[in-house]
């Protein structure tokens, strides 16, 4: 398309799902519960960590940290979600999406940074026990899950502000937010520099990290298997289990979207994988980190039975 009879574009529109109007309610209901959830067992986690001493560790502030970030995250993209889905497709300013396509980013970067934190925080813990609360200290776990959200905002910037400057031809968004690739395929201009850009920037945050947490859950096996005896090996992969199934979920989902090859997916799967580390993760986060855990259910009992007695009042 020529460029110069390109004009700028105020208003994108997201296309959203294809569904039936009859199944739209029912989307859009399922949706909205399992958006509920995710809010409430989120904030349910940074709740019980900040009341309750027995959770006053640093592997529990870095999973409050975790919910933290999962409220912003899940909250960038699920309203446009529901909208595309009670309304069909749906107008979105250029402004609005380009601020949508940056928070969304940073988040993630956030996210990749925090999970490697958080297996460093494993590492330290099984890997050098006697020295752990000296390196983790307070002042260390708020600098680290600190710089972890810079690194996440400072790295977005690049990509976002590349894709919020090229030109647009284009209105419609194959999909239910603003992405990278759904919006440099509405590009005037071939905009293969960008995306290499792109990918270096997000293959960075996202590669590098991953590389970290492979290294340093190897260090932990090694680690594991010299213990004595199988209950405090079973012990200390217990602690590991959770943070695993999280960064299994979160990489595998993000890969395949910012990583593979686009044309080796049908179309529109990438909206199906979005759906898995833009609300699933987020929703069973809460659920991977309570279940089968016993700290967590002993501090809920410890909490239930104080706000029991508050409520019975002085005798």
């Amino acid at each position: 398309m020529d460029h110069d009879n390109q004009t700028w574009i105020q208003t994108f529109i997201l296309a959203g799902f294809t569904i039936s109007e009859t199944l739209r309610p029912l989307a859009f209901m399922g949706t909205l519960c399992v958006y509920l959830l995710t809010l409430a067992g989120n904030l349910f986690i940074i709740i019980l960590v900040k009341t309750d001493n027995g959770l006053s560790t640093p592997m529990y502030f870095f999973i409050s940290v975790l919910s933290f970030l999962e409220l912003w995250y899940v909250s960038t993209t699920v309203p446009t979600l529901l909208h595309t889905l009670l309304h069909g497709s749906s107008p979105i300013s250029s402004a609005t999406c380009f601020t949508q396509l940056y928070v969304f980013h940073s988040l993630g970067m956030t996210e990749c940074y925090l999970l490697c934190i958080m297996a460093l925080d494993r590492y330290l813990a099984i890997c050098h026990p006697l020295h752990y609360h000296a390196f983790m200290s307070s002042q260390v776990q708020q600098g680290l899950a600190g710089a972890t959200w810079l690194a996440g905002f400072s790295g977005a910037v690049v990509p976002a502000s590349l894709t919020a400057t090229l030109p647009y031809c284009l209105k419609e968004i194959a999909h239910y937010f603003c992405d990278l690739a759904p919006l440099m395929q509405l590009a005037c201009v071939d905009p293969g520099w960008h995306a290499q850009v792109h990918g270096a920037v997000i293959g960075v945050a996202t590669g590098c990290n991953f590389v970290v947490i492979l290294g340093l859950y190897a260090g932990i096996l090694r680690a594991v298997l010299k213990l004595p005896s199988a209950a405090s090996r079973a012990k200390a992969f217990s602690t590991c289990s959770s943070h695993m199934t999280v960064v299994a979920l979160f990489y595998a989902s993000a890969f395949t979207v910012y990583v593979s090859s686009p044309g080796s997916r049908s179309e529109g799967m990438d909206k199906l994988i979005a759906l898995v580390y833009a609300l699933l993760t987020p929703f069973l986060n809460p659920i991977i980190y309570t279940l089968r855990n016993k700290e967590v259910k002993e501090a809920v009992r410890r909490v239930t039975d104080r706000i029991k007695t508050f409520q019975r009042g002085p005798l």
